[in-house]
């Protein structure tokens, strides 16, 4: 009987002449067993009992059906993030082709694989399937696959990915990607197949089946599939699966790049007028939820090794590391889950930006203002900045300052009583000042949390002596010509004001040398700023200003934002 010696798991050189001589990384195997298991790998190492597995167990593609997904040709012309466009233009909850041909939308929710995320989520792009997907089918190379299976219920997939393999329940309303393939199963088998596909069996099984980080459609197929002989431990394994779903969705769903995302965290935690206070009781609450998930997902593991009597292979233990939620607000430290203040307040910061610019209100949930043309409500907790624009300077000039009026916003939210305890406690939690975070940090973070996709477009001078932002949604052709007349231009004045100051500062001889060198300073500074934004200002802006030019939502960020790219903050990558 061939003798093989398996030595994959140590890296370097000296460590596997070492294990070569190890009993234990010897293994015997005959060749006509490599037949049992499907596609016959060389898979020397497998036991007995898992060889009987794939020997004796109906297959998941006999049971369910498993599809590739569309292939449109180019994705950079029919797909989105779904933030980019009208959001009344996005079709949500179809049930089947039907539902499509009657819609009058033109996007559709779009499964693209992404993170390594299990239970649910990954719900971030749309594809352009207007007219029957008429643009797609006026391409090349695309491929629109079976529409049978389009809107219905699946369980999907990453086609590559670096980690584990972990599956998401999808509800109606999706299509998917040749990146996010799907798994079709009978409405009564969705949660248990979910579950049988993110359990510890699944990952051993595809380290036999799929050794690589590509999950092809025909290794998910070739997964041996047990029912347990008791319908009570099916049903249990059911029942968990769906509070693992429900855990998971109220987690994506808390962040505001989410289309069913209703208010920050902190408001929905909110139990008295400290945002300390806020901060605890989120912490506490989705502490107990991850730690529910955690257990829940290694009592799922128990139940599927004893199902498949895997005991001799595998324990049920699951890493904290490996649970796919809070990888933003939280890490693992010492075996604890620990939470990132930061993270969480600059959460905050962002969705008190977005009542600023009416995209989300402090009366009601979800969505405000999605829609370019919308009329901006005149009545509101807190008011929403008229104009669209919003200076983003370090010192306080205009009365719609940003972080003046984010200052107000925490008022409005936590109170008059609290504010100065509360602003320090964001401050403390972010490591710097409110205005230095919104100078120096915040459109930084924008752009990562949008996937260089921003929503809110920063006007920005070259050595960004002058900025403000936008919102994309309320963009008007004379946006860039307010920016200049009701910003740009009146900084310059109040700017030679100070100056003008700290000049007299300098030369009144009774003042200490201290006193009259900072002022100095003050005065080259306003300088070297007034020549860097008078000269954007009549090289850059002005053309802008003068063209008004219209931009088109479905077009999508990186089309519209690089139309202004000599105006607006660089983003690395994003135009050529």
């Amino acid at each position: 009987m061939p003798t093989y010696i398996r030595l994959t798991d140590y890296k370097s050189s000296s460590e596997k002449e070492q294990a070569f001589f190890n009993p234990k990384n010897r293994y015997e195997a005959r060749q006509e067993d490599f037949s049992k298991i499907p596609g016959s790998p060389i898979a020397y190492w497998v036991s007995d009992r898992v060889k009987n597995i794939f020997e004796n167990s109906k297959k998941l593609g006999q049971i369910a059906n498993i599809k590739t997904g569309i292939q449109t040709g180019s994705n950079e012309t029919f797909l989105r993030t779904w933030h980019e466009v009208n959001y009344n233009k996005i079709g949500f909850n179809l049930k089947s082709t039907d539902d499509e041909l009657y819609s009058t939308s033109k996007w559709f929710p779009y499964l693209k694989g992404g993170e390594g995320r299990k239970w649910l989520g990954n719900f971030e792009y749309i594809v352009n399937l207007e007219n029957d997907g008429l643009e797609i089918k006026n391409g090349n190379n695309f491929r629109l696959r079976d529409k049978n299976f389009y809107f219905k219920k699946s369980v999907s997939w990453s086609f590559v990915s670096s980690g584990s393999f972990a599956v998401r329940y999808t509800p109606n309303g999706f299509t998917c990607d040749v990146a996010g393939s799907s798994l079709y199963p009978t409405l009564e088998n969705v949660n248990y197949l979910t579950s049988f596909l993110n359990s510890l069996n699944t990952k051993l099984f595809l380290k036999i089946v799929a050794p690589t980080i590509n999950f092809q459609i025909e290794d998910i197929a070739s997964l041996p599939v047990l029912f347990p002989k008791q319908s009570s431990i099916k049903q249990t394994i059911e029942q968990l699966t769906q509070q693992n779903i429900d855990i998971a969705k109220e987690e994506w769903d808390s962040r505001e790049t989410s289309w069913d995302f209703t208010k920050n965290e902190l408001i929905k935690h909110k139990s008295d007028t400290q945002i300390e206070t806020a901060y605890t009781n989120y912490c506490d609450y989705w502490k107990e939820k991850f730690y529910t998930l955690h257990k829940n997902e290694e009592e799922l593991n128990r139940l599927f090794i004893d199902i498949y009597e895997l005991q001799d292979e595998l324990d049920e233990k699951v890493e904290l590391k490996d649970i796919t939620i809070l990888k933003n607000e939280a890490k693992i430290v010492d075996g604890e889950l620990v939470f990132q203040a930061d993270e969480i307040m600059k959460q905050f910061i962002s969705y008190g930006v977005g009542v600023m610019f009416g995209r989300y209100s402090l009366d009601s949930d979800g969505l405000l203002i999605a829609n370019m043309g919308q009329d901006v409500p005149t009545s509101s907790s807190f008011e929403i900045d008229d104009d669209n624009v919003i200076p983003v300077l370090d010192d306080d000039y205009f009365t719609d300052d940003i972080a003046s009026r984010f200052v107000a916003f925490v008022k409005t939210v936590f109170g008059e009583e609290s504010l100065s305890e509360n602003i320090a406690f964001i401050e403390d939690s972010l490591g710097v000042t409110l205005r230095k975070y919104f100078v120096k940090g915040f459109y930084e973070d924008h752009i990562k949390r949008y996937k260089k996709r921003p929503i809110y477009w920063m006007v920005a001078s070259p050595k960004k002596g002058f900025m403000s932002l936008m919102y994309m949604h309320r963009y008007t052709s004379d946006i860039f010509a307010t920016v200049q007349n009701g910003y740009l231009r009146e900084y310059m004045t109040k700017l030679e004001a100070s100056k003008e100051n700290a000049q007299r500062e300098a030369d009144d001889a009774s003042n200490s040398a201290s006193q009259r060198s900072r002022a100095s300073k003050s005065v080259e500074k306003i300088n070297k700023t007034l020549d860097e934004i008078i000269k954007f200002d009549r090289e850059t802006l002005t053309a802008f200003a003068q063209n008004r030019e219209e931009i088109d939502l479905d077009d999508g960020v990186k089309v519209n934002y690089c139309k202004f790219k000599e105006v607006l903050f660089p983003i690395i990558g994003l135009c050529k």
